[in-house]
């Protein structure tokens, strides 16, 4: 059947019924597909983005389910692990002394450093630096001995109750007694602060952080 196209020449839009059957056709099939553009643009489309949005945030909280699924199946032990965390943190805290406990730990380096074969040349005590709960004491030492001696020190230093850690150890040949060597070294012990000094300190960090704010 051949498509008469001289019918669609003379259209009468005043009067679309009296319109061929294939124009009228026509004109419907445009009009859906306005309508349903315009309906996908105004609605369909945001309710598409609504879905991919709403799918997005159910991944979310599977993720967040599981996470908190795997939390509390667990928690007991981590429970455990947090009271063995405080048993353990207790003994370390135990080994810091207290402030009137200092003069005795630093009689107690010097008596191990003396029976070590050691000759003190200089035992100097800094100014102790606070931290968040400890605060912490430099000492500068220097003393004069055998090589042997200094593995005697440094491992009966070690074995004391209380921490004490040394850093920036340097050995170098004495300058007057022949065979005898200088150690020097920066020996750091720490002592718990009492409530009174951790509420300082922490007002001194405060009043820093807001210093450096300005």
């Amino acid at each position: 059947m051949e498509l008469d196209l001289s019918q669609f020449r003379n259209l009468d839009p005043n009067n679309i019924g009296s319109w061929p059957l294939a124009a009228r056709g026509g004109v419907v099939a445009l009009v859906c597909v306005a309508v349903l553009g315009l309906g996908y643009w105004f609605d369909t489309q945001e309710q598409l983005g609504a879905l991919e949005r709403a799918r997005q945030s159910e991944d979310r909280l599977k993720k967040d389910f599981e996470v908190k699924q795997a939390k509390a199946v667990n928690l007991e032990a981590y429970r455990q692990q947090m009271t063995e965390m405080e048993e353990s943190f207790g003994t370390m805290l135990r080994q810091l002394p207290s402030k009137t406990e200092v003069a005795d730990l630093l009689v107690d380096i010097t008596q191990t450093g003396l029976a070590s074969g050691l000759e003190f040349e200089l035992f100097k005590p800094g100014n102790a630096s606070p931290k968040e709960f400890y605060a912490e004491l430099p000492i500068e030492v220097r003393v004069m001995g055998m090589y042997h001696s200094f593995g005697e020190f440094v491992s009966g230093v070690a074995a004391l109750p209380r921490i004490v850690t040394l850093h920036d150890i340097n050995i170098s040949p004495a300058p007057k007694v022949a065979g005898s060597l200088i150690m020097q070294a920066n020996a750091k012990t720490y002592r718990y602060l009492d409530e009174e000094e951790i509420a300082a300190a922490r007002k001194a960090q405060d009043a820093d952080k807001a210093k450096k704010r300005r």
